[in-house]
């Protein structure tokens, strides 16, 4: 709560009236709140905010010293930890000269303020993207997709102020399309979703934005986050979808969503929930065609699950997105299936029999929700897990093999997309990479 307040402009310390968990549990008793009720009365009539904002300007450097280079980066990171700047993993300082060496990676100035970054609202610069960036470890090539990625999460339409609060703990995933992928060896192929030690640009982009939620928009488990579990993720999910492997007639994902032409340097976020392995292939000698079909029910069969956290993206959103290898796509696209085909196929055979939905309470979710197109779904027999197919993310990634695919089941109100900026030094940060990580081509990795 005192981050939303606090999101909104209004003082931090705003005057509350607190109650234990148990008083909200089903079958609870309501009357301490009417004991309570003057606390609430001189909360709204006599309370006094006390907050003095502090002087507008350049935060001061913080100075560290040790016996060694390592005792000294063991002091800032244990600094960092006291000040609940890190997440628990060494973190690199982010010193001036090395935010400078981030912001070569920006085609905009330094000061450009993108917004405020809920539910805190901390106001988010290039720099403040830089800083980031730099205690993940990453690197000025990586800045277009973080400062891209950002720019899609402070979209009014992302919601990612309530996302960033819930108790469900969902990550965002940045799913990115144009050359700058294979540019930067962000990985699309075998272990995508991480880690990987030749395609490393993921991982300290999502744990970059990771920082940025926590240090910027006040993400801190059971404070500003009530994530009961957590995301399980440092890095969030940050990949890129195989456009070289994309069959004959296939669009990319963000030409598909949202418009951009192919060949466009751009991002695509939406929110996850969770990740399952779906066994894809089948065990024995099934033709293609039933090879093909039967992990298809198999899929559906993962998606059709009354998960009320998907509701979310039932209007305007997604329920999640469905990654199918480019070996798997190579077979369905022979057999006639279009990314159009699949959808529709995953949208009708993962629909719910309402019985199924009003066992595990389904109903009274909907009933509940904000969107008169989803309370009107109640009339839906059975229940689509989305108004569309379309609604439906359908990636090509991950490595070369027939038998799994992944499902990121979403808690996203909107799947937003941004166009990257690079700078025109670019070409010299990638030679830069070359020259510090190793010829980047296919024929130099392992």
């Amino acid at each position: 709560m005192k981050n939303a307040v606090s999101g909104l402009g209004l003082a931090p310390d705003a005057a509350m009236v607190t109650f234990p968990i148990d008083m909200f549990l089903p079958g609870s008793d309501l009357s301490a709140l009417e004991a309570r009720h003057r606390e609430f009365y001189h909360g709204l009539t006599g309370w006094q905010s006390e907050f003095a904002q502090s002087a507008v300007g350049e935060a001061p450097l913080l100075a560290v010293e040790g016996s060694s280079y390592e005792d000294a980066l063991q002091k800032a990171n244990n600094l960092l930890l006291t000040n609940l700047w890190g997440d628990g993993l060494p973190i690199w300082p982010a010193t001036r000269e090395r935010v400078d060496w981030m912001l070569r990676g920006s085609a905009l100035p330094r000061t450009q303020v993108l917004g405020k970054f809920p539910s805190r609202g901390g106001i988010t610069t290039v720099e403040t993207c830089a800083i980031a960036l730099a205690m993940a470890g990453g690197r000025p090539e990586y800045l277009p997709v973080l400062l891209a990625a950002v720019e899609a999460c402070l979209d009014p339409s992302a919601l990612f102020d309530q996302l960033q609060a819930t108790s469900g703990g969902p990550f965002p995933v940045v799913i990115v399309n144009g050359p700058i992928a294979k540019e930067i060896r962000l990985n699309s192929g075998f272990g995508c979703l991480g880690p990987d030690p030749q395609r490393p640009a993921g991982a300290s982009i999502g744990r970059a934005l990771r920082l940025l939620q926590q240090n910027v928009g006040g993400a801190l488990p059971g404070i500003g986050t009530m994530a009961i579990y957590g995301a399980m993720r440092y890095t969030n999910a940050v990949f890129a979808e195989d456009e070289a492997s994309l069959p004959a007639g296939w669009l990319p994902h963000a030409t598909q969503r949202h418009g951009y032409t192919p060949g466009t340097n751009s991002v695509s976020v939406m929110f996850a929930s969770g990740v399952s392995n779906i066994r894809r292939r089948g065990a024995k000698k099934e033709t293609p065609e039933e090879d093909v079909t039967q992990g298809l029910h198999r899929m559906a069969d993962f998606m059709r699950t009354p998960n009320m956290a998907a509701l979310a993206g039932w209007d305007q959103g997604t329920p999640g997105a469905m990654l199918v290898s480019p070996v798997v796509a190579g077979m369905m696209a022979k057999l006639g299936w279009t990314p159009q085909k699949l959808r529709e196929f995953l949208w009708e055979n993962s629909k719910i029999p309402m019985s199924q939905l009003k066992r595990a309470g389904g109903p009274a979710w909907i009933e509940i929700d904000p969107s008169p197109a989803v309370r009107d779904s109640i009339k839906l027999d059975p229940w689509p897990i989305a108004k569309n197919p379309d609604n439906i993310i359908l990636i090509v990634a991950g490595g070369d093999h027939p038998t799994h695919s992944q499902w990121l089941q979403a808690h996203s109100p909107a799947v937003i997309g941004r166009v990257m900026r690079v700078p025109e030094t670019f070409d010299r940060l990638l030679a830069e990479s070359d020259r510090d990580l190793g010829c980047s081509s296919e024929e130099c990795r392992i």
